[in-house]
């Protein structure tokens, strides 16, 4: 049995991860430039403590296709762009919504009232 050169899987691992944020931050950069810091999800704004977590989404999922323009991407906080793959993975397993056990979208709007308390508020 051929023993693991461990020296060469690391030298592997790191040229990949340089190769990663390299293509990241060139991209991540001109996108942080083009659009603003608003998850375009949740609506989450972000300033310069924080936009660590907000990330570039490829809407076509291809990491290597990156117009000047940034038509390919959308800002997403962390938490969405991982709902937003997880979407994908099981899209690309064949789950849907109908199969799923997973409830529908939000059936609670806390700001459904909002209109007539205001009103109300007006009258006093």
């Amino acid at each position: 049995m051929k023993s693991i050169d461990h020296d060469r899987l690391d030298r592997l691992v790191l040229d990949a991860r340089k190769g990663r944020d390299a293509r990241d931050a060139g991209y991540r950069e001109r996108a942080l430039k083009i659009y603003p810091w608003i998850c375009g999800r949740c609506a989450r704004e972000f300033t310069l403590a924080n936009v660590r977590e907000l990330t570039v989404h490829h809407r076509d999922h291809n990491h290597d296709n990156n117009p000047s323009d940034g038509s390919n991407w959308e800002l997403l906080c962390v938490y969405c762009h991982d709902n937003e793959h997880q979407k994908q993975i099981e899209a690309d397993r064949g789950y849907t919504d109908a199969g799923s056990t997973r409830g529908g979208g939000a059936s609670h709007s806390p700001f459904a009232a909002l209109k007539s308390l205001l009103e109300k508020g007006d009258n006093k």
